[in-house]
């Protein structure tokens, strides 16, 4: 074995370089480790050294370049050595792991990269950039974690299981779409040869035995709404707050809209002399374009806000672009811990959420005023009649729901009067 040299410190190691500036590369022996070399090129470049046996051969086993440490280098030495002790060639060792990992990288593909090849292929059969984001961020978020690093080939139902069951009790709709995006890619995989036998993703006949229905899950899982007796209390509370985020949720009270509908709200789609806001389809569930006339109080809201030359939305975030979810979230969790007891669900006595609203609107409809059934349904952006019908109804009700709008902008503001609608109103 190589005789032990002088232990340099890191200081030392620091200073040493080329002698002449040209030539072929030189080496330093560092001490610390028998046979530890720094290799230095005319150019500066450094690269650590270790001059072994291994068996009957002469060996010079790179540990790696600079940036390595003294300590990594001497630490990387010793390991190198006592894999030479058992009768391993690191080299050779080195060798064998690379040509493994390159088989195994053959032999299949992870589900991230197999879901990134999917959504090359497939995203542009999407109706809108916001439900491929929704779409990415929703399995990046729950999905990639658990099986982005696995192997389509061996993914089977207890994976799948293992993302969904946390889910489907308190966020179905979130785990049921989950699914069906599993299911597809799984599906491309098998197609394209990277797997064989069923979809482990697959609902009927498979996932169905553990999992409850969604349709039955979801329907004891509502979104914890404000009630009716509390919504002048709290759409105070909101309005007494400032910040984009509060503003955007007064909004979504006032329009009884959904959060994604108003944190895309841009100003090109409102007109103001008009109050009207016009939802392009591209930006709704049902992908029909919506039409919400705006009450005096969404329109004074409006108007009060600031305009931004390099940002075209209403409800911008602080640092520009979209408000997110979690934001105007937030902001009604701050609300509801600011009231002792908060604001609480009258059925399953949970805090009341932004999406909530829309059903406190519902209820406002049905149980305090006599507009039809179908003028509420509308103003939601629910589907209404028969596919029939539909194919037949040309108009939206929306003089008649402007009126219905004002009344439910009253009824936020505490006007007692907002809450009765003479039939002969209805017009």
């Amino acid at each position: 074995m190589p005789r032990v040299a002088k232990e340099l410190s890191a200081l030392e190691v620091k200073r040493l370089a080329h002698p002449s500036g040209h030539g072929r590369p030189v080496t330093f022996a560092v001490g610390g480790v028998a046979g530890l070399l720094l290799q230095i090129t005319p150019n500066g470049g450094r690269t650590w050294i270790l001059r072994t046996r291994v068996g009957a051969k002469r060996r010079e086993i790179g540990l790696g370049g600079a940036s390595f440490t003294l300590a990594q280098a001497r630490e990387r030495a010793r390991d190198a050595l006592a894999m030479i002790r058992d009768g391993i060639d690191p080299v050779e060792d080195r060798k064998a792991k690379r040509a493994a990992l390159v088989v195994a990288q053959k032999r299949g593909l992870t589900f991230a990269d197999a879901m990134d090849t999917y959504c090359a292929a497939k995203m542009s059969e999407f109706r809108s950039e916001r439900h491929r984001q929704i779409w990415r961020s929703s399995m990046d978020l729950h999905v990639i974690p658990a099986l982005g690093g696995m192997l389509v080939s061996d993914i089977d139902r207890q994976d799948i299981l293992r993302v969904l069951t946390p889910l489907w009790q308190d966020k179905t709709e979130t785990a049921r779409r989950l699914r069906g995006r599993i299911e597809a890619v799984l599906s491309w995989a098998t197609v394209n040869g990277h797997r064989t036998g069923d979809n482990p993703a697959k609902w009927k006949g498979n996932l169905s035995a553990d999992l409850s229905t969604p349709s039955k899950v979801a329907g004891r899982q509502n979104h914890p709404a404000v009630m009716l007796d509390d919504a002048a209390s709290w759409f105070a509370d909101v309005r007494s707050r400032s910040g984009s985020a509060t503003r955007a949720l007064e909004f979504l009270a006032l329009t009884a809209s959904r959060s994604g509908e108003v944190r895309g709200a841009a100003w090109e789609e409102i007109d103001l002399d008009k109050a009207l806001w016009i939802v392009p389809a591209s930006r709704m569930k049902m992908a029909r374009e919506h039409r919400v006339p705006l009450s005096p109080e969404a329109v004074a809201l409006l108007k009060a806000l600031p305009r931004f030359e390099d940002n075209p939305l209403v409800f911008p975030a602080p640092r520009g672009g979209m408000l997110s979810d979690a934001g105007i979230s937030a902001c009604m969790k701050r609300i509801n811990e600011a009231r002792e007891g908060g604001y609480i669900d009258r059925v399953n006595k949970r805090p009341a959420v932004p999406h909530g609203l829309r059903s406190t609107f519902r209820d406002w409809a049905a149980e305090r005023t006599e507009y039809p059934r179908d003028m509420a349904e509308i103003a939601l952006a629910h589907q209404v009649g028969s596919e029939v019908e539909r194919a037949y109804r040309r108009g939206d009700m929306i003089e008649k729901r402007r009126g219905m709008m004002a009344a439910w902008g009253r009824f936020l503001r505490g006007d007692a009067g907002a809450n009765v609608v003479p039939i002969k109103g209805r017009g």
